[in-house]
């Protein structure tokens, strides 16, 4: 199997090759993709080294796959000239997520969705996946009306650009700003560009692409995203109400049964999910899960997952590894 990784030099990138090795995912040729600036790089991968290349010389070589985290501009332009040449693209950035001709993918819940004609595949937001992965077996059991989430974002999710600037802020040094306001010791109601509604972009993926990946419009979501100066992955507070009433511990038995998701609840001994031991793991952690006494049916959950791992690289293998294992790559 022939891969591309494109964007390899950033830190999506990076964390793709490492998971890549991990996994043991079948490749006989890697193609790492950058900017002409990385061009003659060299990158190690199962003890072989292999030198950077142009997106042009990729899309040359007709990969069988690529795995695109350059960007939003960058896929738009890119995906369909490597899919012109028969390369199946996974693509982390937004440009194909809400197309309506692209399947966004969550491996555990949706993969069945695919088939060899899909040749750009969408990878979701860091966020909703880990949301959807907790929700998508509870919605099957009781069906979601209502999900109202507050997520506390990672510094990791905007980029070098933002652990450089906490970096300086804690060492006294005036630097180059990721974003508006210093973020050590504060926290920023303010995750990506806002929107005419006056809900940030982060926000709004949260509720378009839940329902997209849930395959069900009806399903009500309302988010405020907020980025706070940690880097092991993002947290999430999420209330959702369902059509039908639960036991308590049915939800945290299925939750228990899902592939993909550990559950961490145990209060005598304090343990709950944290950003510091979810980092540099796949799983989707879930804890302090307890009824909601102020409405019928409704639950309080506390989601923590890597994000630059299952929320964008570790998915974005297992979306290449499910086409593979299903004979989908012609």
């Amino acid at each position: 199997m022939r891969v591309a990784v494109v964007g390899v030099t950033g830190m999506v990138g990076q964390i793709m090759i490492s998971v890549l090795e991990e996994r043991n995912f079948p490749i006989t040729e890697l193609i790492p993709v950058a900017s002409k600036k990385s061009v003659g790089k060299e990158i190690s991968f199962n003890t072989k080294v292999y030198k950077v290349v142009d997106l042009e010389t990729a899309v040359s070589k007709q990969p069988d796959i690529a795995l695109f985290s350059a960007g939003g501009d960058t896929s738009l332009i890119w995906a369909p000239k490597f899919a012109e040449v028969g390369t199946t693209v996974i693509d982390n950035s937004s440009a194909w997520r809400m197309d309506l001709n692209k399947k966004l993918i969550v491996p555990e819940i949706n993969a069945n969705q695919l088939t060899k004609a899909d040749k750009i595949i969408a990878n979701p937001n860091c966020s909703t996946i880990q949301m959807v992965m907790a929700l998508a077996p509870l919605h099957k059991k009781y069906k979601i009306k209502r999900i109202v989430v507050s997520t506390y974002q990672s510094i990791s999710g905007t980029g070098v650009k933002a652990i450089k600037q906490l970096e300086n802020e804690l060492a006294g040094i005036d630097g180059e700003m990721a974003y508006p306001h210093p973020i050590h010791q504060n926290a920023l109601p303010h995750c990506d560009v806002f929107e005419d509604n006056g809900y940030t972009k982060e926000e709004m993926k949260l509720v378009r692409e839940t329902q997209k990946i849930l395959n069900d419009a009806s399903i009500a979501v309302t988010a405020t995203a907020v980025r706070i100066p940690t880097a092991g992955g993002h947290s999430e507070a999420v209330n959702v109400a369902f059509e039908n009433d639960y036991v308590l511990n049915d939800v945290k038995h299925i939750l228990e049964q899902t592939p993909g998701v550990t559950v961490q609840d145990n209060l005598e001994t304090n343990t709950y999910p944290m950003p510091i031991t979810a980092h540099g793991k796949d799983d989707v952690f879930v804890g302090r899960i307890r009824r909601d006494g102020s409405q019928p049916n409704t639950l309080n959950l506390w989601i923590v997952s890597d994000n630059l791992r299952k929320g964008a690289a570790t998915n974005t293998v297992q979306i290449a590894e499910h086409l593979i294992n299903n004979n989908l790559i012609s």
